[in-house]
């Protein structure tokens, strides 16, 4: 009998679980852009306990295990950021990313100061870029971070502005 993932909010106990599943998970952008001092390796326990602490973060768990997660936290104009969309590479390329895309979004849709929501990614992040265009991202902003490394910002408005816009 196979056991299920399931979603739900990250507690202050998984803070540990979430930063070890970060700095796996980033090896890859890592090496995709040959800097291994990116943010989400650098971050120390106490930022990313104070980072959870500003918003709201989830976990998916396979039994006890975390094995993916996603934070994000609205803006005083209306913009829910999502950052660090994390899957455990024994896990992906299974929905999980999608999955935790969409309960994050859920989660600050029901908030009635997101109007919209941004996330961004590496411009070599072809698999990121697929999935963040899938649920309806659209690139709005890119810029250069260093030699050879363009951040691009994705945006989409929640359903409630995409209605109120068409209306």
């Amino acid at each position: 009998m196979g056991m299920s993932v399931t979603i739900s909010a990250a507690t202050a106990q998984d803070a540990e679980h979430i930063l070890k599943l970060q700095y796996l998970c980033y090896q890859s952008e890592a090496e995709l852009y040959g800097d291994y001092t990116i943010e989400p390796l650098t971050q120390s326990l106490d930022d990313l306990r104070a980072e959870l602490g500003r918003g709201h973060a989830l976990v998916a768990r396979l039994g006890d295990e975390v094995v993916a997660s996603v934070r994000a936290a609205v803006d005083e104009a209306g913009t829910a950021r999502i950052a660090k969309l994390i899957v455990h590479p024994r896990m992906q390329r299974h929905g999980l990313g999608g999955r935790l895309l969409a309960a994050i979004e859920e989660h600050f849709a029901g908030e009635p100061a997101a109007k919209r929501f941004q996330l961004f990614t590496g411009h070599r992040s072809e698999r990121n870029l697929r999935l963040y265009r899938s649920h309806g991202y659209a690139p709005v902003a890119t810029e250069e971070i260093g030699p050879g490394f363009n951040l691009v910002t994705l945006q989409k408005e929640t359903a409630v502005q995409a209605y109120v816009a068409s209306a």
